[in-house]
């Protein structure tokens, strides 16, 4: 197993079901990749990922590990969520009712969306999301929704994603019943199979205690500080060179999982098919800057509630998006103060990831002020760097990972995972690891 991030784990507590030795392989000094969590001054600070959802591949592991226990869901706070438009935070409607009376959508805009059964069947899969969206729902909610939408979960533009990549199931509704809505109605009659859990969460310690206890249910500890530095196939097996603490090593295995960023795993399979390895590093990230705040409530002009707000790209601030913590989830700051994880950078200013942190933080705060109205001295906590934070799956994306998967054919006991293959959140990760391991349990020979 190379990569002992979430989808290296996750294949790895899968894959020791069915093989008795797995080891994990990580160039890190510890489990859990992005998942990192710090305790500053009374703050639980979250460096890579805030929270996630627990759908049905994850929460079947955990369950089966004993590991539910630890999950940690969202205050009821977290249903109300922001959008910020026309210099003020608007709530994002939830109902029916709610959703008439939004501003976010014009009266024009609200009437489109409604027309979307009528709208003629299009090629969704060739299109941007953007596209898509303004085809199938209108401009003004490609805008206005799913644009902030999007910078949230991928730190993306709509024009540049791919629809067929991010919102696969929407495209295959348009594609087989020529309507989103029509789609969405049958599936949910047709819905079966295991069930996720609702809302969102985290773990009560926070992510990076929480990778550690996946960690922990290995028969055999990663074996950190180490990078996979060649990999070539000799008869049945694979042959994995290492640079590590002990210096120069090899090890042989007949089972393989490459879990890692798409520029690693490039880099690990170049001497096995240069085509696919070319294929893995066309895949563009958007670097992030996480910024850390924390605030007195009674400093702000908008009261600091809910899950948090999302900034459109058509507004002029820096500032993608922000998360109330310690509205979310207990113990997250001390008593009386909030903490504010604040994402800046992305596909909208890729240079942030390179500034001084001082300047980070004060762009930072500069827009925080604007949107909530700071008063008073709130605290820069930490500015936590990710050069290549999301994977950024664009229109040509799903027939990439198909030109992948045929360049890597005819390679028993390899199989690929993370975050660029079926989702960049915490559960398709986690999902992408657990289908690798059940094809290598398999002895099946499909990569993706």
């Amino acid at each position: 197993m190379v990569g002992g991030g979430v989808a290296g784990l996750a294949a790895a507590i899968t894959l020791q079901q069915q093989v008795p030795d797995v080891l994990v392989l990580d160039s890190s000094d510890r489990p859990g990749g992005v998942m990192r969590t710090d305790h500053v001054g009374g703050y639980v600070i979250e460096r890579g990922p805030n929270t996630f959802q627990v759908k049905a591949p994850m929460l079947e592991v955990l369950r089966r590990e004993g590991l539910d226990s630890g999950l940690l869901a969202a205050l009821p706070a977290s249903r109300t969520r922001f959008i910020y438009h026309g210099g003020r935070l608007e709530r994002v409607p939830m109902t029916p009712g709610a959703f008439a009376r939004s501003p976010l959508l014009s009266a024009r805009g609200k009437l489109r969306l409604f027309a979307e059964p009528f709208v003629r069947r299009g090629d969704g899969g060739s299109e941007s999301v953007s596209e898509f969206v303004a085809r199938r729902l209108g401009r003004e909610v490609a805008e206005n929704l799913v644009g902030p939408f999007l910078t949230g979960v991928y730190a993306g533009e709509a024009e540049m994603l791919g629809a067929g990549a991010v919102f696969r199931s929407l495209v295959e509704h348009e594609r087989r019943v020529g309507s989103i809505t029509a789609g969405l109605i049958g599936g949910l009659f047709r819905r079966r199979g295991a069930k996720g859990l609702r809302g969102i969460h985290s773990a009560i310690e926070g992510l990076g205690p929480f990778a550690r206890s996946l960690s922990a249910l290995l028969a055999e500890p990663p074996a950190l500080g180490n990078r996979v530095s060649g990999l070539r196939r000799e008869g049945e097996e694979w042959v994995v060179s290492l640079t590590g603490p002990a210096g120069e090593s090899r090890l042989r295995t007949r089972r393989l999982v490459v879990a890692t960023p798409a520029r690693e795993a490039a880099e690990i399979l170049r001497g096995v098919s240069a085509d696919a390895a070319k294929e893995l590093e066309g895949i563009a990230y958007a670097p992030i800057v996480g910024v850390a705040v924390g605030a007195d409530p009674n400093d702000v002009r908008t009261p600091i509630e809910g899950f948090g707000f999302l900034v459109p790209s058509s507004a002029d601030l820096r500032l993608l998006g922000c998360l109330f913590m310690s509205q979310l989830f207990p113990g997250r700051a001390p008593a009386g103060r909030e903490l504010l994880q604040c994402m800046i950078g992305g596909m909208r200013w890729p240079e942030a990831v390179d500034l001084p942190d001082d300047v980070i933080a004060a762009q930072v705060l500069a827009d925080l002020d604007r949107i909530l109205g700071l008063q008073g001295a709130p605290d820069v906590l930490t500015v936590t760097r990710w050069q290549r934070a999301v994977a950024q799956p664009d229109r040509g994306h799903v027939a990439r990972l198909e030109r992948i998967a045929s360049h890597l054919a005819g390679q028993p006991g390899l199989a690929l995972a993370g975050s660029y293959l079926a989702g960049v959140g915490v559960p398709d990760t986690f999902a992408s690891g657990v289908a690798a391991a059940e094809r290598l349990a398999d002895d099946g020979e499909a990569p993706l």
